[in-house]
């Protein structure tokens, strides 16, 4: 329907493989998107979905209410937090959440990460918080997201994994993987010792 965006459901396919070979996501689970602002339109990734056969067509274009725009599959089951974040943070374009193990250890814990990596400040904008437990694919994840999100670029959702924000894809996507970094050098550094926390 919209040619313009093609590039946009090229671009978010492309990262969505990238992230489940760089093990960020297992099976199906994770998802991420891109809000194209002007239209009020979300580009998100299908629900439950192999990434190795994924492909352009297969992107789904819906509105902040969850309506199908475009797309031959449903939505992630996760439309609801996208919309959420959306909403209440205009200035993100792009969010990504996934399972990756290291962080979502310590989202089960219910633990926060401290600055231990100099990077975790530009990046992840300081220590990354533990947002309280909601039922998967219910907007109250996106919602108890939200404030830590205010405040910083990464998220572990108690008993989930982890979402990270960007104004551009690129950003949110490295934003995870740096968020997945800090937390498995944390946990390395946990087994040996007492981590030394960097000031924020």
């Amino acid at each position: 329907m919209n040619n313009q965006y093609e590039e946009i459901k090229e671009q978010l396919v492309k990262t969505a493989k990238k992230a489940y070979r760089e093990k960020l996501m297992a099976g199906t689970s994770g998802n991420m998107s891109i809000f194209c602002k002007e239209q009020g339109h979300i580009i998100i990734t299908p629900s439950g979905y192999d990434y190795e056969i994924m492909e352009r067509e297969d992107a789904v274009v819906i509105d902040l209410d969850g309506n199908l725009i475009e797309g031959i599959h449903k939505p992630s089951s996760e439309w609801r937090m996208h919309a959420e974040i959306y909403r209440q943070l205009p200035e993100v374009g792009a969010i990504v959440h996934t399972h990756s193990p290291y962080a979502a250890s310590f989202a089960v814990l219910h633990k926060e990460i401290p600055v231990i990596l100099i990077e975790m400040i530009p990046f992840l904008k300081g220590s990354v918080e533990v947002s309280p437990y909601a039922q998967q694919g219910s907007a109250e994840v996106g919602m108890n997201a939200v404030p830590v999100l205010r405040r910083k670029n990464a998220c572990l959702m108690a008993n989930h994994g982890a979402v990270t924000v960007g104004a551009s894809l690129d950003e949110a996507y490295i934003n995870s993987v740096y968020l997945e970094d800090a937390a498995k050098i944390y946990h390395m550094a946990c087994c040996v010792g007492t981590p030394v926390v960097i000031e924020e």
